[in-house]
């Protein structure tokens, strides 16, 4: 890989299971490092790209191709903090960076459950932390020297992980 030129910013993507910590950790990420973030739920219901609705599990169904070939422009310029749930179908070549947010399930419980997700989908979510299932997605989607765990289960975490995620960041540069 040559050296990035000064002004380059590489791509990050922020993942794990909804409630873990992902939407507070980019906020921080944006503002402090100057980067934008990209919601793709957001992204997503802004553009109705929505294949179907799920009524068992109360959500809509993600139309992966339009999500992508709206965000393919946005990956290359660089400098985007990307959030989403799952990562195994974003191009390998768009991360420098993969950080996957975990916490403990009971906590998971209670933030979605403020949330009012149904039974199916709250048990569906919690099962997903438990056996691991988003990081383990990520390692097996991006090479393992760009996948990092981080925890997101009180502020306190959160401070930290942005403190891994920025000090990943002045390592990048220095490449």
């Amino acid at each position: 890989m040559s050296e990035p030129e000064p002004d380059v910013k590489p791509n990050i993507l922020i993942t794990g299971t909804p409630g873990a910590g992902k939407s507070y950790l980019c906020e921080r990420i944006a503002s402090e490092l100057k980067f934008e973030w990209l919601d793709c739920s957001k992204i997503a219901k802004e553009n109705n790209f929505v294949e179907e609705y799920d009524e068992e599990y109360d959500c809509p169904i993600l139309d992966e191709e339009k999500l992508m070939d709206h965000l393919e422009p946005l990956m290359a310029k660089g400098g985007n903090v990307v959030e989403y749930h799952g990562c195994d179908f974003f191009p390998e070549r768009w991360f420098q960076a993969v950080f996957v947010v975990t916490c403990p399930n009971t906590t998971i419980y209670d933030r979605l459950k403020e949330r009012n997700y149904n039974e199916k989908k709250l048990t569906s979510n919690i099962e997903c932390e438990i056996f691991g299932t988003i990081l383990e997605e990520a390692r097996g989607s991006y090479k393992s020297d760009i996948v990092f765990e981080l925890k997101g289960e009180t502020k306190a975490d959160a401070h930290t992980s942005l403190k891994t995620v920025k000090n990943w960041y002045r390592m990048w540069k220095r490449k």
